[in-house]
């Protein structure tokens, strides 16, 4: 097994919320090949399991796996009609029931990826599937099905001591722990459609969303990443875009909520909304404006009620990324506000008709 750095092993452990992946038994694993069937692709199945050496599939698990860590968001199978009618949710279904049927279950869900796989966009590759046990959630063992697919190879160095020199072999092969895409379906809640971490390296344009939508067909569940990632999203567009509308608002007063809201997100453990709209927005008529706003924003995106939910540490810290607290001028300089607006001041220069900022500070670091 890999050694990893006590930061990567405490990810793998945590990340997940109450779910503890280091125990986890990778009990089988077949691999199919699924071309593009639009452009004349093939589908090409092995005809067994693959069966690995203990320590390479300890190396196996764990880059299969570790993937996952920074899967927040969860899933669960979907159709319009019935679950009934979600054929990979059938075959896991008949999986977890039927574990020795794996080889059977494995040949019908490349059969599922290459009929979904009809854009001519869509790369060819190979599908991994893998059989796990002993995932640990809330200190209960859950059985798995993981599905991989790899897109992209990588080149290989290979220096091969001979019996007089040294010889380089260069190999092109898939990079384990750099899987394109993946979906981890977890045995449990089997009555809502199980529950399902996936990844997706190449998750933009519509050639990729076959693996969500025409693959496993899948809706996300609401959770307090979700909700927390959506109402900042929401509070940046509003603060940004809407608001400038409807008040004369200075960049730095934009700046100033933005940061007071990102501050309340990263110092409570609970969300009250009208708690939010007091310590951050502080007036009644802004207030007013941002919660129609919110009403809004829900509606057109098709999200419920948020006025309570758990903070996520985790949808923090992504969003933290883009709430970026900069003033552009030109071409020239950037301000990165991150404290009291009260020390930057904006001004105007007649005689060289020109904006300015000024700045006070107590030292220069």
């Amino acid at each position: 097994m890999t050694d990893l750095s006590p930061f990567s092993l405490f990810q793998l452990i945590f990340t997940l919320f109450h779910m503890i992946l280091t125990e986890a038994n990778l009990d089988r694993f077949i691999v199919h090949y699924t071309g593009n069937k639009q452009n004349g692709g093939a589908l090409l199945l092995s005809k067994q399991e693959q069966r690995p050496e203990i320590e390479i599939r300890e190396k196996m698990r764990e880059a299969l796996l570790q993937r996952f860590t920074n899967c927040h968001e969860r899933y669960n199978f979907h159709h319009a009609s019935s679950l009934e009618f979600n054929e990979l949710f059938n075959y896991a279904r008949r999986l977890f029931q039927e574990p020795t049927e794996f080889y059977d279950a494995s040949v019908k869900i490349a059969a599922h990826l290459f009929e979904a796989s009809v854009h001519p966009k869509i790369k060819p590759g190979e599908l991994y599937i893998a059989q796990f046990s002993n995932i640990l959630i809330d200190d209960r063992a859950v059985d798995a099905l993981g599905l991989f697919k790899a897109e992209s190879k990588t080149l290989f160095a290979d220096l091969i001591p001979s019996l007089d020199d040294l010889d380089l072999q260069l190999k092109e092969g898939v990079e384990l722990s750099r899987l394109d895409k993946g979906c981890l379906i977890l045995n449990q809640e089997e009555d809502k459609g199980y529950e399902l971490l996936i990844f997706d390296s190449n998750g933009k344009g519509e050639e990729a969303q076959y693996w969500k939508d025409k693959f496993l067909s899948v809706i996300i569940r609401q959770n307090a990443f979700l909700h927390t990632q959506d109402f900042l999203s929401m509070t940046k567009n509003y603060v940004t875009r809407h608001m400038p509308d409807e008040f004369e608002v200075s960049k730095t007063e934009q700046i100033d909520i933005l940061n007071r809201s990102m501050d309340y997100f990263k110092t409570h453990s609970n969300f009250n909304k009208e708690e939010f709209e007091t310590e951050v927005l502080h007036h009644e008529d802004l207030i007013s404006s941002f919660r129609n706003y919110d009403q809004q924003y829900r509606q057109s995106n098709e999200l419920g009620d948020r006025n309570e939910f758990e903070i996520s540490t985790h949808a923090v810290k992504k969003q933290a990324r883009v709430f970026k607290s900069v003033i552009k001028l030109d071409k020239n300089f950037h301000i990165y506000i991150h404290g009291d607006r009260q020390l930057i001041e904006k001004g105007y220069d007649d005689g060289l008709q020109k904006h300015y900022y000024k700045i006070y500070f107590d030292q220069e670091a």
